[in-house]
């Protein structure tokens, strides 16, 4: 990579900083920001200005103890309490307001991509997105970067601007104080006589010039190791939490060897990669402990001439190894912080990739627009529906949903119809609309889904969901379980427990009901909802159902396979053979 790859590299970085940092302090907490960083700013320059003054007491300390007087000894060690107290409680304030910054900066991030995340199903289609591209399509596991990435990356972002900072103001503090005492540098060549002025600091560039390229050189493996370790980590705990989730399926297929040799397999990922990332830090570290080791010494064997020459006394050389220490730190901070940068450019990629992820999402999710309806019917003009590859799936033209209306979808496993709701839902991302909807049919509808999501916590949250429960009595709430054929459930409505894990599946399947049965949706879509129930509890259920529709002057629209539901329809809609329309399938009415 020539050097101008490597600058157009370092802007392109650059921007992506900017992108992810100046919202926030833009954002409604700007003023709150901006006067922590303006704080933290003036306590950075301050602590400097300390060591300042700190560097000269050791001049004259250092001088006392050389030429054995008394009185400025005792007068210098005051002046070093005051100096040093003085210096503790900058070093506090700038701790404790650093790490607010970081925390306040974290919720604010966090805040602002959970509700991206959540927004217009965002969360839901990315991982479609992911899953249609291959498991190495970003943005895998948006719970990591979410909750670790955004963490790591405040943290790192206030950390090692403010560590340059200090390193600048430093580095302009002291070298002008390291130039007045290094003094000039005389040797002669070929008969002619040359001086370099300021000599030690020349020596401190050169000495960390050399060392950072070197850095640069021996840790730049660790970027990539960085952003593979985070990935490896997030895969590992993900796979924990799914046999968490389906321990009782797992358990009754006994599949604890597969789980346990998947698990083994990722954590073999972990170790792998992590040791692969240790041996790019050790080598780094045998540098970077020599290169500070190095740099101890350094300026005394370089000064040492003048001093034992008498040209300079005790406390000059103290001085001097003081000022050359700083400028060597200030010098240096890239070769000190090198592991860390390595960690921050990966997470900075990871967060940046799921914000693109975002951004693509944002096209199609306009693109899919429902127009209202001056009828109030639900009218399908035209929907089309596609696989994530590309290839055509389903085809609907000209059929429509009318209060009083009940229609069966029928058709083979795998023909679309479920994907037929995604698409009347919005929330298939490869669908191209064109949809009327009657006023109001945002809430007014309710897709009950084969599986049931219930959140953890008291059943009334369960069953209200995603609603708050005292939007509802508690007469509502166990009436609503009664008519769903779960009347142990009504006086366990503060009970706290994972329902998605304690109830069986058709319990599960019977609660969903509930919620519909409580909460009375005009437009009712039903997909295989009944599936795990016994046919005598489906027909109990299927008839309230449609009595619920009728009376709110609804429709219900169903998918099922078993022939006693067909009873409860009045109209067919039938998956066919659509090849002739350029699609697998298409909707016809019958």
């Amino acid at each position: 990579m020539t050097l101008s790859d490597k600058f157009q590299s370092f802007r392109v970085f650059a921007r992506k900083v900017g992108r992810l940092t100046v919202p926030y302090f833009q954002s409604e907490e700007k003023w709150k920001a901006r006067l922590l960083l303006a704080a933290i700013v003036a306590l950075n320059l301050g602590s400097v200005y300390m060591l300042v003054l700190l560097n000269e007491w050791n001049r004259v300390f250092y001088d006392a103890l050389q030429n054995k007087d008394a009185a400025v000894f005792w007068r210098e060690l005051g002046r070093f309490t005051y100096l040093a107290f003085g210096f503790i409680i900058i070093a506090v304030y700038r701790f404790y307001l650093t790490q607010l910054l970081e925390m306040r900066w974290r919720a604010w991030m966090t805040g602002h991509y959970l509700d991206r995340w959540l927004a217009n199903k965002a969360f839901y289609q990315l991982e479609l997105t992911r899953f249609a591209q291959g498991e190495d399509a970003p943005p895998d596991n948006p719970d990591q970067r979410i909750a670790e990435d955004m963490n790591m990356f405040t943290s790192y972002t206030v950390s090692l601007t403010m560590g340059l900072l200090n390193a600048v103001v430093t580095l302009v503090s002291f070298v002008g104080i390291l130039w007045v005492l290094s003094g000039s540098f005389a040797f002669s060549v070929n008969g002619s006589d040359y001086t370099i002025p300021g000599f030690m600091v020349w020596m401190a560039v050169l000495y960390c010039l050399l060392g950072s390229i070197a850095t640069h050189y021996i840790g730049r493996p660790q970027i990539a190791l960085n952003f593979k370790q985070q990935r490896y980590e997030a895969d590992f705990r993900h796979h924990l939490v799914r046999v968490r989730e389906y321990s009782e399926s797992i358990a009754l297929d006994k599949g604890e060897p597969v789980e346990r040799q998947q698990l083994g397999l990722r954590f073999a990922d972990v170790l792998s990669n992590y040791f692969k990332l240790i041996n790019a830090q050790k080598r780094l570290t045998w540098f970077t402990v020599g290169f500070g080791q190095a740099a101890v010494v350094f300026p005394f064997v370089v000064a040492a001439p003048r001093f034992f020459s008498g040209a300079i006394q005790l406390g000059e050389l103290i001085q001097i190894s003081s000022a050359f220490g700083r400028v060597q730190d200030s010098l240096s901070w890239f070769v000190d912080n090198y592991s860390s940068l390595a960690a921050w450019r990966a997470t900075t990629d990871r967060i940046t990739s799921f914000e693109e992820s975002f951004q693509a999402l944002q096209a199609p999710q306009e693109a899919t627009a429902a127009q209202t309806n001056t009828q109030d019917a639900l009218a399908i003009d035209d929907l089309r529906l596609s696989l994530p590859g590309g290839v055509a799936l389903l085809a609907v033209h000209g059929l429509q949903v009318s209060p009083g209306d009940t229609v069966l979808v029928k058709g083979p496993s795998g023909s679309g119809k479920s994907t037929l709701f995604r698409g009347l839902a919005g929330i298939w991302p490869w669908a191209e609309r064109s949809l009327r909807t009657p006023a109001g049919f945002a809430g007014q509808v309710m897709f009950l889904p084969q599986r049931p999501y219930f959140p953890q916590g008291s059943l009334r949250d369960a069953l209200a969901y995603p609603e708050p429960a005292d939007r509802y009595s508690d007469a509502d709430l166990q009436q609503a379980l009664r008519e769903a054929l779960l009347p142990a459930l009504a006086e366990r409505l503060d009970e706290l427990d994972t329902w998605g894990q304690k109830l069986s599946g058709g319990e599960q399947q019977r609660l969903a009901i509930a919620r519909a049965l409580l909460k009375k949706p005009r437009w009712l879509f039903v997909d295989e909802a009944t599936s795990a129930l016994d046919e005598a509890a489906e027909a109990t259920l299927y008839a309230r159902l449609q009595a619920l529709v009728k009376e709110s002057n609804g429709a219900l629209v169903s998918i099922a396979h078993r022939p006693g539901v067909a009873a409860f329809h009045q109209t067919q809609w039938t998956l066919v053979d659509g090849q002739a329309g350029g699609s697998r399938w298409r909707l016809a009415a019958s």
